[in-house]
């Protein structure tokens, strides 16, 4: 491995687990503005063989999935959801499901928010349905 293989595998090592950190940060501020809200979190970063969903919350009877997007710009999160994402999130939201009691007949929502470079948040409701 030559010295030039190295350093730029330890930078790339450095860009994700600083992309990993400020993801982190922006799903656990996202949290806060949901439970603030009288969310209840359920789970974060639930994982299925299918894929992974940021946050799920409760409201009601409601089952609500949130994908986080931090980015420079709302314009630019938004742009980072793409159909092929939406699928596999409805996918693994569909795993979740399967532990409710009322299965995937449960009442579900699926929101985007979006985190700028500022910190500031803006959520999208029923994002998947207007897509």
């Amino acid at each position: 491995m030559t010295v030039q293989t190295r350093d730029f595998q330890a930078k790339r090592q450095v860009r994700g687990a600083l992309a990993y950190r400020t993801g982190a940060m922006a799903e656990e501020q996202v949290a806060r503005q949901y439970e603030s809200a009288g969310y209840t979190l359920c789970e974060r970063r639930f994982r299925s063989a299918r894929g992974e969903i940021d946050l799920i919350f409760r409201q009601g009877a409601c089952t609500v999935f949130v994908e986080v997007k931090k980015s420079l710009s709302f314009e630019t999160a938004a742009l980072r959801l793409d159909r092929r994402q939406m699928d596999r999130i409805c996918a693994t939201a569909c795993d979740y499901c399967e532990s409710l009691p009322d299965g995937l007949l449960s009442e579900m929502r699926f929101d985007l928010a979006m985190v700028d470079a500022q910190g500031r948040i803006e959520v999208f409701e029923n994002a998947f349905g207007e897509a």
